[in-house]
């Protein structure tokens, strides 16, 4: 990640702390200097609001649920889909949408459903309360997408392997996943369903190069087990003993280890990619006023917050939000190119499901 953006998240983080411990004040008038809220939707807002949904399913199910609470008249309809999947389930129904707005997944994938024309473009009262609008708002005079939580990838190790295998370390590294001992002992989502699993594709061409880095991913596809289709669900595999490592965003491999699986979570040391999480209007939204009331509801800093009673971690974007685990965000983190990613996507992914999942696959 962009070191300005540690930086920022860190002071976020640290200012939130100080603000938990300190006494609590006297009532005194709101400061000049706070951040703007978002203008609300109106209250008689009536309908049915069709949402593609990536996060976790809790999640999706706690924002419904919300969202509904807050306005009685509306209905939300929800979908849960991985990036990958939510990306081409848009391309195929360009010239009929189904959905009104996609929430979550990695902006890699926004970028891409923009460049294809598939997200309508909508300026928020909410776009002036981002922390760090040149990093998570589209950076186009019509905004098509902004970013709503922050993730950074991680290893989740088996902590009873780690007894049984007195030998063996948790990976600290890229090159730890590649090492003999790991083969047929990885767990990862494929990237053309997942988002977690193209970041990680994009992390390694970016930190080794393309070259070394597709010779890379061949190596480390020879230790891969097993392909899901859901980036979270590694974490869970692993868990459960099926393999000995899995890579997973540091947020998801938490949430399962408060669930209580045995995982150990790491961090390669050499910098780790990470993920903005987006949302964008889809194009040809057949409700848009409800589309715009949930995009605006989702860039309120007690709406961000909710994202903890659901077991979701990520990091915030919004001024004033509390991120739950601030840590997440605190280790080595590369400056991640979100344009090259997402630019890339469809010819990356096409590149790794041809040329290395096949021959991963025919084992």
């Amino acid at each position: 990640m962009r070191s300005k953006l540690m930086l920022i998240l860190a002071l976020v983080a640290l200012v939130a702390l100080a603000l938990a411990c300190a006494p609590a004040p006297a009532p005194t008038a709101a400061p000049a200097t706070a951040a703007p809220k978002p203008t609300e939707a109106p209250k008689q807002l009536k309908g049915e609001l069709n949402l593609l949904c990536t996060p976790q399913q809790i999640w999706c199910e706690g924002m419904k649920k919300e969202f509904e609470a807050k306005y009685p008249g509306v209905t939300v309809n929800f979908v849960r889909l991985s990036s990958g999947e939510s990306l081409t389930r848009l391309r195929n129904e360009k010239a009929n949408p189904q959905f009104d707005i996609w929430w979550g997944g990695p902006i890699d994938s926004f970028i891409a459903a923009k460049k294809e024309g598939l997200l309508e473009p909508y300026k928020s009262p909410g776009h002036a309360n981002i922390i760090d609008p040149k990093l998570m708002l589209d950076n186009d005079p019509n905004p098509q997408w902004v970013g709503i939580y922050v993730g950074s990838l991680g290893f989740a190790t088996n902590e009873n392997y780690l007894k049984a295998h007195s030998g063996f370390k948790a990976p600290t590294s890229l090159d730890d996943l590649i090492k003999p001992e790991l083969k047929g002992q990885i767990v990862i989502a494929h990237p053309a369903s997942s988002g977690t699993s193209y970041t990680f594709l994009c992390t390694v061409l970016q930190i080794k190069g393309e070259q070394a880095g597709w010779e890379y991913m061949k190596k480390f596809a020879a230790n891969v087990l097993m392909w899901t289709k859901s980036g979270a669900a590694p974490a869970q595999n692993v868990g459960k003993g099926e393999a000995a490592v899995g890579v997973v965003f540091s947020h998801d491999i938490v949430a399962e280890m408060e669930r209580g699986l045995p995982l150990k979570l790491t961090f390669p040391a050499e910098g780790t990619g990470y993920e903005i999480g987006g949302m964008g209007i889809v194009k040809g939204a057949k409700h848009p006023d409800l589309a715009k009331a949930w995009y605006d509801w989702a860039l309120e800093a007690k709406t961000q917050e909710l994202g903890k009673k659901y077991t979701a971690y990520q990091g915030l974007t919004i001024k004033g939000a509390q991120p739950p685990k601030p840590e997440l965000l605190q280790v080595k983190l590369i400056n991640y190119n979100f344009d090259y990613c997402g630019g890339n996507k469809k010819a990356f992914v096409d590149k790794f499901s041809n040329e290395i999942a096949a021959a991963s696959l025919a084992k």
